[in-house]
């Protein structure tokens, strides 16, 4: 029953997300919402749709004297920037419309236009970018911060942090004290824990505004405090880590996933790689030599942090265009220019958490269920105890 769905366009009205499943009782609390959504607006190399729009939410259904009441969720984000394109993209059609359209003819390497375009029969690219546009997953923040709200109840937390862009790394791993500190800023400039390595980071996004690039990333988002044994090994699509590979990979210009430390794993002998299994009889607690499962063994979560790393591919619109052709004339062209950023690492650090934590509470009802959050703690406590006795 657990689900979620977004809808709008990137120069529509309104972003409408919705979700069915959350239990009853769960307190919501509109300023950590708008928090999670203006996190997404931020960072270094950021465009100017973010000058625009100040995002916030408003809760229309589900949701009664700051709490949830089990009944579907519905959230509206309204576009300011929709003021600008009301004749371009009105709902009904009207006399002289045809007039007052921005047709894309040119489509972008990279970008959803040219397939979208030849799937659904356009003869331009407008009505595909203007949903295949990451302006989306503002809806997709706004639901992951309901479930972060949600899992926050059982002591589970989801943040993360930027360890890449371009050909600057950060080569070595951060801690969970450090991922939390980046978290608290005011400020943020590309969301790394090291202040040298940001900076150089920093360098790298220059060079692409200079020369009217783009530039690429990898975010690693982190679930601490998550309970053992949610997902499971008896089916594929029960496993966790899938689950959490294909929300990572829905983002708009993630090409890649990595949970844990596979790259380094795949390029080393088992005996390097393997989470030594130990014992502590004081706080009778199992623990491990390392975490480079990245907290998931078997299709289910062992006990340690969850870290998931997306990879970002440059963004496909740039201000100096790439090859195209026109779809009207079948010419070679230069690609169209959208507003566009040049770099969003920490921004798709801040919807990973999101689908992360929207697949976290999935598999954290799947486990412990419940109709009301108080039923929910109850099955958890039951859960933690067995867990103890083991």
């Amino acid at each position: 029953m657990f689900r979620f769905e977004t809808a709008g366009e990137s120069h529509g009205q309104c972003l409408v997300a919705t979700l069915t499943g959350l239990p009853a009782h769960v307190p919501v609390s509109l300023d950590a919402l708008n928090h999670e959504l203006w996190r997404r607006q931020q960072g270094f190399g950021r465009g100017g749709r973010m000058k625009i729009e100040t995002d916030t939410v408003e809760l229309v259904s589900g949701v009664r004297h700051g709490i949830t009441i089990g009944s579907p969720i519905a959230m509206l984000i309204q576009n300011r920037d929709w003021k600008n394109w009301t004749e371009v993209l009105p709902v009904e059609d009207y006399e002289g419309s045809a007039d007052k359209k921005k047709p894309v003819t040119r489509p972008r390497p990279g970008h959803a236009d040219l397939a979208g375009g030849i799937k659904y029969d356009f003869p331009d690219a407008r009505y595909i970018l203007e949903r295949a546009s990451a302006r989306e997953t503002t809806a997709r923040v706004a639901v992951g911060a309901l479930c972060k709200q949600f899992l926050k109840q059982f002591g589970v937390e989801v943040l993360s942090h930027v360890i890449a862009v371009g050909p600057v790394r950060l080569e070595r791993s951060a801690t969970w004290d450090e991922v939390a500190a980046l978290a608290r800023k005011e400020e943020v400039l590309l969301g790394c824990v090291d202040p040298e390595t940001e900076a150089r980071m920093k360098e790298a996004v220059d060079v692409a505004y200079r020369t009217g690039d783009t530039i690429g990333a990898i975010f690693e988002v982190v679930a601490h405090n998550v309970p053992t044994g949610l997902g499971s090994h008896i089916t594929w699509d029960s496993r966790l880590d899938g689950r959490l590979a294909q929300a990572i990979v829905s983002m708009q210009a993630v090409k890649g996933v990595e949970v844990g430390y596979a790259e380094e794993g795949a390029l080393s002998y088992g005996s390097k790689v393997q989470d030594t299994i130990h014992y502590n009889k004081e706080e009778r607690a199992f623990t491990r030599g390392a975490n480079r499962a990245g907290g998931l063994e078997g299709g289910m979560t062992n006990g340690q942090d969850i870290l998931v790393r997306g990879f970002l591919k440059p963004i496909s619109t740039l201000r100096r265009p790439l090859e195209s052709v026109d779809l009207t004339t079948r010419e070679p062209k230069e690609a169209a220019y959208e507003r566009s950023d040049v770099c969003v690492a920490p921004a798709a650090g801040v919807i990973g958490e999101a689908m992360v934590a929207i697949v976290l509470a999935q598999a954290f009802l799947e486990k412990f269920g419940g109709d009301s959050l108080q039923e929910t703690c109850r099955n958890f406590q039951g859960y933690r105890e067995q867990v103890r006795n083991y």
